[in-house]
């Protein structure tokens, strides 16, 4: 019950809000070929359900081909996000395509944070349990570390990201799956609207 109404919910709120921001679309796509040219999206490889990988749009924030040159993690003042990459990125703009990815079923609305498939190996034991649902655009992994960039620190992003954050994140995504419904993503929706909203 509780996950065709999640489905039918994902599908109303994608669509819709695919709609309302048509007109945004087009202005970052516009802004993207003027600053830095094609292409404008960029779809980048995640572990999805079942711990499949499937590719996930994002609005094309780095120069092209940055994926590979240097880590796959970025941190605040990586050379390879565009200065209008930034800003979509405080904004989180970039995000948008992921409704895509909703209507595809790739993605929920709500849902534990899409990982890189470079870490598949952190989804082990009680972890594994994670990759039975389907990522989400937002949750309360999302919420919590949506200034990312900026807690990574030193030489090394991929080895502080692998210590710190990962293990961090990959608990708060555990509670999510264990106590998940539609309350909990009803209520996660309005607190990422809000924020979106005042930022």
């Amino acid at each position: 019950m509780y996950e065709a109404c999640k489905r039918d919910l994902d599908l109303i709120l994608a669509l819709s809000a695919l709609v309302l921001s048509s007109p945004v679309w087009l202005l970052v796509s516009v802004a993207i070929l003027l600053t830095s040219g094609r292409p404008v999206l960029f779809r980048g490889r995640r572990l999805g359900r079942g711990g499949r990988e499937f590719g996930m749009y994002k609005f094309r924030t780095m120069r092209p081909g940055a994926e590979t040159m240097g880590p796959g993690i970025t941190a605040a003042g990586d050379p390879r996000i565009t200065p209008l990459g930034r800003l979509l990125r405080r904004s989180k703009l970039d995000e948008l395509p992921q409704l895509l990815n909703v209507l595809a079923g790739d993605m929920s609305m709500v849902g534990p944070r899409p990982e890189d498939p470079r870490y598949a190996d952190a989804y082990s034991g009680e972890n594994a349990v994670i990759l039975t649902v389907r990522p989400g655009i937002t949750g309360p992994t999302q919420l919590t570390y949506r200034h990312e960039e900026r807690m990574l620190r030193g030489q090394d992003v991929d080895a502080d990201y692998r210590r710190r954050l990962l293990p961090a994140k990959l608990q708060s995504d555990l509670r999510y799956v264990r106590n998940r419904s539609l309350r909990v993503d009803v209520r996660l929706i309005l607190a990422t609207a809000a924020r979106l909203f005042r930022s």
